[in-house]
């Protein structure tokens, strides 16, 4: 046959997000703290259905105009970038309380996006003020044209109270056999219904592209460990959604190093039932620790990208093989190497890096026991049964199969893609000790005077 058709089955994971194909898939009332809920944050847009997928530009627009119309001025003192601000979380805790008892729990915008953090890259615990101190870059906020609440001269991703609430309250969820995770997965009849498909194409036409998307249908979306309808879960399979259409060349890479993968393909191959799957997981070093375990600095990237081989059998059903195929390593090896850039430019994958710090840093804090050293109590913020409640976003049910095709020589590849894993519990464990870490607990305590945050 002179046109032959090539299907890879991948699968994007961040902090184990599963299965995808490289075809991509100002009020309060009850104590709910209430704010702008839009179908499309996070770079995607759901509907009230569940679908998944990529926003309009005009509801973008429509986003970022509310988000700017609703923001307050940036108090004068938060403004200013620094390396150093720091975040009380026991004045944390008061605030928040302060808000819903004086302001109907209306949270002003500096506690909703935590100071201006854009990292945490240090822990500080103070029991002689029964206090926990978050330490990292900071500064200003605005809302970028995407809807974005991003820094005010870097342009990433500040930090936001809501999805530091659910990092501290699904702290045991990250450290049990199902982890934190999120997955788009083909069903298995969708992949049954695609082979048999390809089984009949004898010569590539048009229509192909369409079949195949009918032929694999809707992919489903699988979340565990954090409520389904949170910020935090949006941001795991925005992510995930991202990566893959970046993958399968649906978007074009805002980074230049990191082409898409079917482009990276030297030829097209046959049909086979063997395909990479790609994840985004947790990337630290050993966190350095101070003699006393009282400073605490969280160090690395944050993320990087992983792959194995898939075996997809007869019925439709993945089996893992411990695999790695070379064009998918390198893809995933030019991911990792560009990921700062790459979270400068498309925010959710900075959104990504921060909710990875904040589940570190709660894994780090239960597994020490540094709230109980300190002796701080956060029921507003820890509490599962708390009155600070998030509104909720459409839940993520599933993703429309849409497929890309490039052709090589004279034969083309027909691709369709899909997770995260957020492994923190691992990453909290494994520490050393530096003598540079003791002075920096005492140089970074609160002078006498100051608010829940500092520079």
């Amino acid at each position: 046959m002179s046109h032959s058709v090539s299907n890879y089955l991948t699968r994007l994971s961040v902090v184990v997000c599963g299965v995808a194909l490289l075809c991509a898939s100002q009020s309060a009332f009850a104590g709910v703290v209430s704010t702008i809920r839009s179908g499309s944050v996070g770079g995607i847009s759901i509907n009230a259905s569940g679908v998944v997928a990529n926003p309009s530009i005009q509801d973008q627009k429509n986003l970022s105009a509310s988000l700017l119309k609703a923001m307050k001025q940036v108090p004068g003192g938060l403004n200013a970038p620094t390396s150093m601000r720091k975040v009380s979380l026991k004045g944390l805790e008061a605030a928040i309380q302060h808000a819903m008892d004086n302001n109907q729990g209306v949270l002003p915008d500096e506690v909703k996006y935590l100071a201006g953090l854009q990292r945490i890259e240090y822990v500080f615990v103070y029991p002689e003020q029964n206090d926990i101190v978050l330490a990292g870059p900071g500064e200003g906020w605005t809302v970028d044209k995407k809807g974005n609440v991003v820094g005010i001269t870097t342009g990433r991703p500040v930090l936001q109270l809501e999805d530091l609430v659910v990092a501290l309250r699904t702290v045991d969820n990250a450290r049990s056999g199902q982890g934190i995770t999120c997955s788009i997965d083909p069903t298995a009849e969708g992949r049954q219904r695609l082979k048999a498909y390809l089984n009949t194409v004898k010569q590539f036409h048009p229509s192909v592209k369409y079949n195949v998307e009918q032929a694999m249908g809707q992919q489903k979306i699988s979340l565990t460990g954090v409520p389904e309808d949170s910020h935090f879960a949006r941001v795991l399979i925005a992510a995930d959604y991202r990566m893959k259409r970046i993958a399968m060349n649906l978007d074009k890479s805002p980074v230049r190093k990191i082409p898409s993968y079917i482009n990276m393909l030297p030829s097209a191959r046959a049909v086979t039932n063997m395909s990479p799957r790609w994840w985004l997981a947790c990337n630290y070093e050993p966190l350095a620790r101070s003699a006393d375990g009282m400073a605490w600095q969280i160090r690395g990237q944050g993320v990087k990208a992983m792959t194995e081989d898939e075996l997809i059998t007869e019925d439709g059903q993945v089996q893992q093989t411990g695999k790695t195929s070379g064009i998918a390593q390198k893809w995933a090896d030019k991911m990792t190497d560009n990921y700062d850039e790459l979270s400068g430019k498309d925010k959710v994958f900075g959104d990504l890096r921060n909710i990875m710090d904040m589940c570190v840093v709660a894994a780090l804090i239960k597994k020490e026991g540094l709230d109980r050293k300190a002796g701080l109590e956060l029921p507003l913020i820890e509490g599962q049964t708390s009155a600070l409640k998030f509104e909720g976003y459409p839940a993520p049910k599933s993703v429309g199969t849409q497929c890309s095709m490039v052709k090589k020589g004279k034969e083309w590849i027909i691709t369709a893609s899909g997770g995260v894993d957020i492994n923190s519990w691992e990453i909290a464990g494994n520490s050393t000790e530096l003598v540079s870490m003791q002075p920096l607990r005492k140089e970074n305590n609160a002078p006498e005077g100051s608010t829940w945050w500092w520079n």
